[in-house]
């Protein structure tokens, strides 16, 4: 693949990737966020020194971090499952409207511009940045998940915006989850089925849409870049340590970085849109 960049200045993007998968990899399993919102300002930046035109670097963003992270929720998954955590019952619940959603979503970002997938970065990141910093898991609604049509609604919502945004669905999962009286270490749990329900049907919807785009880098299959996905066994090895932090220790410190990091990423795309 042709980046048109110098040995050192690739080298150092490589280093990003490296430490973007670990990262990402370890606060899946810890927060049960999936790691798209540490690769997507990444990959978005790295596709932008590698020369992708800006009319569908958002695009190839979205549709790689989806492929990069599907291996890492599949592990959280899994190793939350063999502790027994996971609530089997709502993830079959909210699993057919997650798709639906997600197919929405796919719909939705085949038609948007660049811009306008930004823009849904900047409002639904900063609403995330500004969750992460209150750290407020014990608000209650109820003490009870609602009853249809409610919980599928919530579901679907989020399958379409976590779509849009190249995350695994679980940063929303898990306040519904809590919000609705489920003890937190089980919400982030139950939140790691959710990823790939979204990331899955995802990848496939961004492969398909942008099969025929101009402007692709080398060795892309549609909106998904193959040479990308090489960080994706990083954030494998990384999400079972975050697992097994999450059966132990507080999170509130790490939650007070993420929603920082998030600020930055919000400030970095605002600044593309209006700067």
């Amino acid at each position: 693949m042709h980046l048109g960049m110098t040995g050192e200045g690739f080298g150092f993007l490589i280093a990003m990737v490296i430490v973007a998968g670990l990262v990402a990899g370890f606060l899946s399993g810890l927060l049960g966020i999936g790691g798209g919102g540490i690769l997507v300002p990444v990959l978005y930046e790295t596709f932008g020194v590698a020369g992708v035109p800006e009319e569908i670097r958002m695009h190839l963003t979205l549709g790689t971090t989806l492929a990069v992270i599907a291996p890492t929720v599949l592990s959280s998954f899994s190793a939350h499952r063999a502790r027994g955590s996971v609530d089997m019952a709502v993830v079959r619940r909210m699993g057919p409207w997650i798709v639906l959603g997600v197919t929405l979503g796919i719909m939705i970002a085949e038609h948007a511009s660049s811009e306008a997938l930004r823009w849904v970065w900047v409002v639904f990141g900063s609403l995330l940045a500004f969750k992460m910093a209150l750290g407020r898991d014990e608000w209650r609604i109820a003490d009870a998940l609602p009853p249809p049509p409610k919980l599928e609604a919530a579901s679907f919502g989020i399958g379409v915006i976590s779509t849009l945004m190249g995350i695994g669905g679980a940063t929303f999962t898990v306040p519904l989850l809590t919000l609705y009286g489920r003890p937190l270490l089980q919400s982030v749990a139950t939140a790691t089925g959710i990823g790939p329900m979204i990331a899955v049907p995802g990848i496939i919807g961004y492969m398909l849409t942008g099969w025929h785009a101009p402007g692709l880098p080398e060795f892309s299959a549609g909106y998904v870049s193959l040479a990308a996905l090489l960080i994706a066994p990083l954030g494998v090895f990384a999400a079972p340590f975050g697992v097994r932090m999450a059966h132990g220790i507080s999170k509130r410190k790490l939650e007070v970085a993420f929603a920082i990091f998030i600020t930055c990423v919000v400030a970095r795309f605002l600044y593309t849109l209006i700067g």
